[in-house]
């Protein structure tokens, strides 16, 4: 399994022979601006939840590439009356496509689309493909719930959102990571505008000084599992 980091809370996942591609926020990231949308594969793309910071860029990568959208029934509404091919889910649901199992599990966060339409309940996905598991958080706040995802499945990564004011800070996000029963941890949502930036030493040394390795890539870098 190859995750690369495309800015913000993107990610790019090589699972199983497919392409996935998470919360495409990249054309209007400044940091990103190396990053051509055209040029990603996908075969699927996960929403988190509604917000533009996570769903701007998905209408012209599913255009491009046919992607299948995963999300929740309301996200999922929306971009079928665009024509996209979707795949809707809610939480605590689970579904083996041809790359793995997702499994779509709590946020603790708001979800509403740049319209102010209604985008459901945000949400977070497990994935086990390749033999490796993986948690993405998405935008949430620390919660008792993510006890629940370890009582399920042995996590080999966690992708947690490390920039506080909008969700968890470095505290908590070490925190959520005993409470996932993961020391592997990929920071995302961090540094894209000034409410979000962070002390990447001093969050890296946080994590070290709990026994627990934080990592937060360049965009367009890349970690194997």
């Amino acid at each position: 399994m190859k995750i690369t980091f495309y800015g913000h809370a993107s990610l790019g996942i090589e699972v199983g022979g497919k392409h996935i591609i998470v919360d495409p926020f990249i054309s209007a990231n400044e940091l990103a601006k190396d990053i051509d949308i055209m040029q990603l594969k996908a075969d699927y793309i996960l929403l988190t939840h509604a917000h533009g910071d996570h769903i701007l860029d998905a209408d012209a990568i599913a255009n491009n590439t046919g992607a299948v959208i995963v999300s929740n029934a309301e996200i999922t509404g929306y971009f079928e009356k665009k024509g996209h091919k979707v795949h809707p889910m809610n939480h605590g649901g689970s579904w083996n496509f041809d790359f793995g199992k997702v499994k779509y599990v709590v946020g603790h966060h708001s979800s509403s689309f740049p319209d102010g339409s209604y985008g459901g309940n945000p949400g977070g996905f497990v994935i086990e493909g390749e033999h490796k598991n993986i948690y993405i958080a998405g935008d949430t706040a620390v919660t008792f719930d993510m006890k629940l995802i370890p009582m399920r499945t042995k996590l080999d990564l966690a992708v947690l959102p490390v920039g506080n004011n909008f969700t968890m800070d470095i505290e908590d996000a070490i925190i959520a990571s005993d409470f996932l029963e993961c020391d592997k941890v990929l920071g995302y949502h961090f540094d894209t505008f000034g409410y979000i930036k962070i002390d990447h030493d001093d969050a890296i040394k946080k994590f070290f000084n709990k026994g627990k390795d934080l990592m937060l890539l360049e965009i367009g870098e890349s970690l194997e599992l």
